[in-house]
């Protein structure tokens, strides 16, 4: 079991809500917690829930700029004074009346999981509402208005961490969080992602690997449309463990979107709960292997509401707590029971999908038919040298 857990929480989280119609809807968060409260998760003794408070403007203003966070104010007032130009008010990122307010608790949140792990009050913390990582220094974008982890992060640098790892496991490209660091030494980000050949943001391919200041520094695994389970696990394991490794960071950061499943409508992997909860673990070891056990996680993107993202964050946390679900485990059925009156949706009866949790080891060779395969060894050739590894068949 882990040494302890903050997770920050408050219903006025469900605040962050584009409307019925907007893919991402704060449901998926009330019922991640609902099933992690149903399964015992959040009343175990090492962890911590507590009220996040939100995040000020000048913490903010650690990524953002001023007339950005005026912007998303103004709109927040009165929704017909969306700033187009800096992403507010379009059909991904539309303008509603308290964004800002909401948008700075969901920062605030991660921000106070984050002051528990630096300050030592905590070993892990785990914001499930937070992970918006395509917000930008001057515009919302992609559903994200405030970028919580890279405020966090910046958070770390400003107390004086002098390096932190960024691994974004979510279907889409971890843009924000890679700009706002792009020329940042102390700070190496991993995305492992869809290509943007096929997915927003279009961005994301292994020859982006950082500014003059920070070179190898970003690092981007964009894998093929239709990548499932034991392809996905070996193409992470072939270029997340080595690098984290080799940087040594004093707290890892890790953003769990889980729109990599084969059932999200808005992306085109073939991941299970099972291989995301198998990355949730290989991440908890990492941290401790490497960060002093120092772990910021939360959630990000996921948009098949019911079956998918309360299943998978329910792990995360259970995870981080030290106390992983099995898989064969029932979903209580006052949840499922609560999914279907409450929101008419289906409700999955076990926390697995039966899917695959093994891969085969890079070590064991190269395949150059294999897409996924030629996507490790383009990010490797493009980012190991520089980070003192050797290539094809590290280790």
């Amino acid at each position: 079991m882990s040494a302890s857990v903050c997770v920050p929480w408050d219903e006025a989280l469900v605040a962050y809500d584009f409307g019925p119609d907007h893919p991402l809807n704060p449901l998926r968060v009330d019922l991640t917690m609902r099933l992690a409260r149903e399964l015992g998760v959040l009343d175990l003794p090492n962890v911590s829930l507590v009220r996040p408070e939100p995040a000020t403007d000048d913490e903010l203003l650690l990524v953002h700029e001023k007339e950005y966070v005026e912007a998303v104010k103004a709109a927040g007032a009165d929704p017909r004074h969306a700033d187009l130009a800096r992403g507010i008010g379009t059909s991904d990122t539309p303008a509603f009346r308290g964004m800002h307010e909401a948008a700075a608790l969901v920062a605030g949140a991660t921000l106070a999981a984050a002051r528990a792990v630096w300050t030592g009050t905590a070993e892990h913390g785990v914001n499930v509402a937070g992970g918006l990582h395509h917000a930008m220094p001057g515009a919302g974008s992609g559903f994200c208005i405030y970028n919580d982890p890279a405020i966090a992060i910046a958070w770390l640098l400003e107390q004086g961490a002098e390096r932190v790892a960024y691994v974004d496991v979510d279907v889409h490209h971890g843009d924000g969080v890679e700009r706002a660091f792009w020329d940042e030494p102390r700070v190496l980000t991993i995305s492992v992602h869809e290509s943007g050949r096929y997915l927003f943001p279009g961005t994301g391919f292994p020859e982006d690997t950082g500014g003059p200041g920070a070179a190898g520094h970003a690092v981007n695994l964009a894998l093929p449309p239709g990548t499932a389970d034991a392809a996905w696990l070996r193409a992470f394991h072939a270029v997340v463990p080595p690098l984290v490794a080799e940087f040594q960071p004093q707290v890892l950061v890790t953003q769990h979107g889980c729109d990599s499943h084969v059932l999200d409508p808005l992306a085109h992997l073939g991941l299970t709960v099972d291989a995301q909860r198998t990355s949730y673990a290989a991440l908890h070891d990492l941290a401790h292997r490497h960060a002093g056990g120092r772990w910021l996680a939360t959630g990000g993107g996921g948009y098949e509401l019911a079956e998918v993202v309360p299943r998978a964050w329910t792990h995360l946390l259970a995870e981080a707590a030290g106390a992983a679900i099995a898989p064969e485990t029932a979903v209580p059925e006052g949840w499922r029971e609560y999914v279907v009156e409450r929101y008419g949706l289906a409700a999955p009866a076990r926390m697995t999908d039966g899917g695959t949790t093994t891969w085969r080891d890079w070590s064991e060779g190269f395949d150059p038919a294999d897409a996924v395969d030629r996507a490790v060894l383009a990010t490797q050739r493009a980012v190991f040298p520089a980070n003192g590894l050797g290539g094809l068949l590290h280790l």
